[in-house]
């Protein structure tokens, strides 16, 4: 981020310094603007035809977490080391059958755990009262069904959250480990291509821990905009 800084600021004759103060203008514009207006749920029938289609009905989401690298803080460094050693920040995100972010949480520092991220959501509040999702229920054998989320093992399964089957399993149980791991594929692919578009996520980034969640929420924004304007991804 330093060398792109650095280049932009000789290409328009101006400090570097000046270049960091209009990303985070044109970052909180984005935020402000458009964040309550792109990244929002959309219409949930399409939505649950979509996952339908992919092997799961009666499925309104994905949910994961993925890690945005950062500098060592100056306080609480340790609590950004995540698990795989380096600092970060979580965003938490509910994707679409097609990969566009419909809910995002970001901010949580590195070390703490997906679920626990999850449980402390507006996402998952509304979801456990029974006010995200309108209410469709299908029945499925002799059980009524909600609108249901897909997430991986690390998740608390929910009467509206579907995980894998783990242990023993019979030939049912990994089919349907099977459609859910293909269902749920969408959001990692989403936080790939993400990364792929803004790839100063990528990298530790020297921004203050105010602004890092700001330029991340800001890349969700035009992450759905590229989506649903048919942007090919390279």
């Amino acid at each position: 981020m330093p060398d792109s800084y650095r280049s932009v600021a000789n290409q328009f004759g101006v400090g570097k310094s000046t270049v960091g103060v209009a990303v985070m203008q044109v970052a909180h514009a984005i935020v402000d603007l458009l964040l309550s207006k792109v990244v929002t749920l959309g219409d949930v029938q399409v939505i649950i035809d979509g996952f339908s289609a992919m092997g799961l009905p009666n499925c309104g989401g994905a949910i994961d977490g993925t890690h945005i690298p950062i500098l060592g803080p100056d306080h609480q460094g340790s609590q950004y080391i995540n698990r795989k050693g380096y600092f970060s920040m979580v965003l938490q995100a509910l994707v679409d059958h097609k990969g566009r972010f419909t809910n995002i949480n970001v901010g949580w520092q590195g070390k703490v755990h997906d679920a626990r991220v999850f449980r402390n959501s507006g996402l998952f509040r509304r979801l456990q009262e029974g006010i995200y999702f309108p209410d469709r229920k299908i029945t499925v054998g002799d059980v009524e069904m909600p609108i249901v989320i897909l997430g991986d093992p690390a998740y608390p399964l929910m009467p509206w959250l579907m995980k894998p089957y783990t242990g023993a399993l019979d030939t049912e149980k990994v089919l349907f480990n099977y459609h859910l791991s293909k269902c749920r594929m969408v959001v990692e692919c989403a936080f790939g291509r993400l990364k792929g578009r803004w790839r100063s996520l990528l990298t530790r980034s020297d921004l203050s821990q105010t602004n890092i969640p700001i330029v991340i929420a800001a890349c969700c924004v035009l992450h759905n905009l590229c989506e649903s304007k048919g942007e090919t991804f390279m």
